[in-house]
């Protein structure tokens, strides 16, 4: 008994530390550069943890397929009808990704990812440098271009509008990628702090997260069991993120991986209680994000930038 306590011991030690390493070697992937005249660097007050929805066209207000499946969860920060409302507004146009709904959907998405426990913040402290980076961006080329940004709201935070991501030069991907191109922001043998390069970074993760959630809308294998939140995680990972994270991240990600909780927690995050209900939410979820992922694929694919390096 005692030396199995200690043998727990060691693991967790042993985790503790490959995490507090990894967290540290990772800090140097992105500087964070922008505008910074308003706030922290690690939380511009610009930077709104609770967005407005966009306004969208009518016909994406109500996801009709989605009722009554998809409900407001509550209790909790991660509400999948919301999730599927931005990015669903992120393909208002129809050869493009709108950019402020599709980074909403990530503000989402990293609601997900944080209720699934403080280890996970291994990959969401990334993902959220990245979002607010693009805002970053896109709010200091509105500047330049027009002057101070809008005031801020009743609660002291500037508005989504203020980012310039509605009618501004970032105001999707194409229109991004055409200013920063023409700027020389882009370099295709060199890191740049480019909003090119970190949309390419959110694109790997956003297929990480729907082949994991794909997994979950499986069923049992022949001898009837289902494959765990970190298994499907893991599998996910090697797909999407493994082929282009160095050998300690690689890792550092298997200890995440086991942390995970089970499925049924997961299948709560979209307000079910068994297998039987979340496959068909899941496809739904699923669905949208093949959508969001396949047209943004194809942007990145004509500008020849999915290996950005």
């Amino acid at each position: 008994m005692v030396f199995l306590r200690r043998t727990m011991l060691l693991r967790y030690l042993l985790l503790s530390a490959m995490l507090a390493l990894l967290l540290f070697i990772s800090s140097f992937w992105l500087p964070q550069v922008g505008v910074r005249d308003c706030g922290s660097a690690w939380q511009p007050c610009f930077y709104r943890l609770t967005p407005e929805p966009p306004l969208v066209p009518g016909e994406w207000a109500e996801p009709v397929e989605a009722t009554p499946l998809i409900q407001e969860c509550p209790g909790q920060s991660f509400q999948a009808w919301r999730l599927l409302l931005y990015l669903k507004s992120s393909l208002a146009d129809a050869d493009d990704i709108l950019l402020e709904p599709y980074l909403q959907s990530w503000d989402q998405l990293l609601n997900f990812m944080e209720s699934l426990g403080t280890v996970v913040s291994l990959f969401s402290q990334k993902v959220k440098e990245k979002v607010v980076l693009i805002r970053q961006l896109s709010l200091k080329h509105s500047t330049e271009a027009h002057g101070k940004p809008d005031p801020p709201d009743h609660a002291g935070l500037q508005t989504p509008a203020s980012f310039g991501l509605n009618n501004g030069a970032y105001r999707s991907v194409r229109s991004m990628m055409e200013v920063e191109l023409k700027a020389g922001m882009v370099d295709f043998s060199r890191r740049t702090d480019s909003g090119c390069r970190t949309l390419l970074r959110l694109h790997r993760s956003l297929l990480w997260l729907k082949l994991m959630l794909e997994g979950l809308a499986e069923g049992p294998d022949a001898d009837g069991r289902y494959k765990t939140p970190g298994e499907l995680s893991r599998d996910a990972y090697n797909v999407a993120l493994a082929p282009h994270h160095p050998w300690m991240l690689r890792q550092a990600a298997e200890f995440v991986f086991l942390a995970l909780p089970d499925r049924q927690y997961f299948l709560q995050l979209v307000c079910v209680q068994s297998q039987r209900e979340a496959t068909p939410v899941l496809h739904i979820i699923i669905h949208a994000l093949t959508q969001v992922h396949a047209q943004t694929q194809r942007i990145l694919a004509e500008h020849d930038m999915l290996e950005l390096p």
